[in-house]
């Protein structure tokens, strides 16, 4: 599992798979939330701008991220 540092939260959800690298693009990120394939807390969550806090974990195509605030 990876750390991901964010310097303020609220972040939205698709903003952090896509500023991460995990997709190519804002338009990628959203379209992948929206067909269930991103889980947030080990849940499937389908919302584009789900607010992310710190602790959060997300987790994309084999790969898992956690959420600290700075």
């Amino acid at each position: 599992m990876r750390e991901v540092i964010i310097s303020r939260e609220p972040v939205e959800l698709y903003k952090i798979l896509k500023f991460e690298g995990m997709v190519s693009s804002g338009g990628e990120a959203k379209a992948v939330i929206a067909a269930g394939l991103v889980l947030v807390n080990e849940e499937i969550e389908t919302r584009k701008r789900k607010k992310i806090i710190s602790g959060d974990i997300i987790e994309f195509d084999n790969e898992t991220i956690q959420i600290q605030l700075k």
